[in-house]
């Protein structure tokens, strides 16, 4: 089939949960605790790079206390905007424009749902080749981390494994959040610059780009530190996700907990623009609440919806793309619990303007990915993708003289009119809109159609094939690596 993708135009709704205000209060409070109690770099490199810049570096305690002129200054170099490419095919292009957002699915569970079986298993390479092949086949999917963890491959190397999965089975933009080492960083750009022809060509056309966690509060991982300034030098687009948790590794306070995920996600991409000026990055973010009765992670509720849309007014306050964790419900399988989640934690950040949705497919909080859940949460974006169209008025769509055509007591349906625009109208996959009497007859419902579906998909698509010779390329450059490391 001839591939497409289908991104949300953002500019016709817009919500607005932050002030102007707001924002400004928040950015100089988050700046005031970066310099204040500072931020932890746990990476010589980094120390070494925010020292030259001006920072105070605590050695000991591997913590740089930065000033706030300098973030600023560093945060002014990062572009507003860029363009994620797909594997070959430019069609698939995502231009981080302000104006579309896009569905990815999140990453890196290390369950999987059996599609065939339906009970939950520790999830292998194999499952992230078939859960890309899905994924590829969506049109509401136009990114993808891989949503499943290589758990049958050594674990250091196991995110080039789950690179080579992707690559070999989807043909979009690929995003990833499992290289924290320096030579899986090396060996990632290696790989994607031999499908594209050489680092330059790479740099023209990022095929893959990097997401790193933040650990909350106000630290970052060494190994990821220093990993994401290997990808900010070849030009890889990089971000820093804060997941800070209201109770627990933030204030219970909304504003404060982000605070402080702010200070940690601008204070990682200040390093990249120190050290490397002008290169892509974007904000990311999946902030929620500690459970009050467990101290649980949520993965759900109403602090998450308001996260989702107020840390798309922090990144266009610092003018540059946010990715934001929308789908990743804290239900364990597809249900009610889950529509809920996921429908306001996906509207609410399109209607401020973000402009990656990640998530799609994963349950109970990112650890578990649905076949079923995939393909319900396209159906969600599917009917958010609408709502954000609004209601375009013009002549033709007020039909007045088609109105007045078929008058008092009369009916659309065979009117030219309604012919040309009957298609407008939104359709589900799996929304059920069967009358009583078939539902009482076959009471299958979304969830058993959504298996189904994705049963035929796992059986029929086969996505753009990788050239032989690259493919075994990939797979050099992984068996390199293993054999430096000494992994069998």
């Amino acid at each position: 089939m001839t591939q497409r993708i289908l991104p949300i135009d953002t500019t016709f709704l817009r919500l607005q949960v932050l002030s102007p205000d707001d924002v400004g209060r928040i950015h100089e409070a988050t700046l005031d605790l970066i310099e204040t109690v500072g931020v932890r770099f746990p990476s010589e490199q980094a120390l070494d790079i925010l020292h030259d810049h001006g920072a105070s570096v605590d050695r000991e305690k591997q913590i740089a206390r930065i000033p706030g002129h300098l973030i600023e200054e560093a945060m002014s170099k990062a572009p507003a905007g860029y363009t994620l490419c797909a594997r070959e095919n430019p069609d698939l292009d995502l231009p981080l424009d302000g104006r579309h957002a896009y569905l990815a699915v999140d990453g890196t569970g290390v369950d999987v749902l059996d599609p065939h079986t339906g009970e939950k298993r520790v999830s292998s390479k194999a499952d992230v080749a078939n859960a890309m092949r899905v994924a590829d086949y969506m049109e509401e999917i136009a990114l993808v981390w891989p949503p499943v963890s290589a758990q049958d491959c050594p674990s250091e190397t196991r995110g080039l494994h789950e690179l080579d999965a992707a690559w070999n089975n989807f043909a979009k933009h690929l995003q990833t959040e499992t290289l924290v080492t320096v030579h899986e960083m090396e060996a990632a750009i290696d790989m994607a610059a031999a499908l594209v022809g050489g680092r330059d060509e790479l740099r023209r056309r990022p095929i893959l780009s990097i997401m790193q966690c933040t650990i909350s509060p106000l630290a970052h991982d060494g190994g990821s530190i220093d990993a994401s300034l290997v990808a900010a030098e070849a030009g890889l687009p990089v971000a820093f996700m804060t997941m800070a948790s209201c109770g627990f590794s933030g204030p219970a306070a909304l504003a404060g907990n982000l605070v402080v995920g702010n200070a940690e996600v601008i204070s990682g991409l200040a390093l990249m623009e120190m050290a490397y000026p002008g290169c892509p990055v974007y904000y990311a973010a999946a902030q929620t609440a500690m459970d009050p009765r467990t101290g649980a992670y949520t993965g759900g509720g109403p602090e998450d919806y308001l996260f989702g849309a107020a840390t798309n007014h922090l990144a266009d306050f610092y003018r540059i793309p946010l990715s934001m964790g929308a789908f990743a419900t804290g239900s364990k399988q597809p249900d009610w619990q889950a529509a809920l989640d996921n429908v306001f934690a996906g509207i609410m950040p399109v209607l401020t303007g973000a402009d990656l949705l990640q998530g799609a497919g994963m349950l109970y909080g990112s650890r578990i990915f649905s076949y079923e859940q995939l393909l319900l949460d396209c159906e969600i974006y599917s009917a958010t993708r609408a709502v954000a169209n609004g209601i375009p008025v013009s002549d033709e769509t007020l039909a007045l003289d088609v109105i007045k055509e078929v008058g008092a007591g009369g009916n659309f349906i065979a009117h030219k009119h309604t012919r040309q625009h009957i298609t407008d109208l939104w359709q589900p996959r799996f929304v059920d809109r069967r009358p009583y009497s078939a539902w009482e007859a076959d009471r299958k419902g979304p969830r058993e159609w959504a298996n189904e579906k994705a049963r035929w998909i796992l059986e029929h698509h086969q996505p753009a094939p990788l050239d032989p010779k690259l493919s075994a390329e990939l797979s050099r450059i992984i068996s390199s690596v293993e054999k430096q490391l000494g992994l069998n």
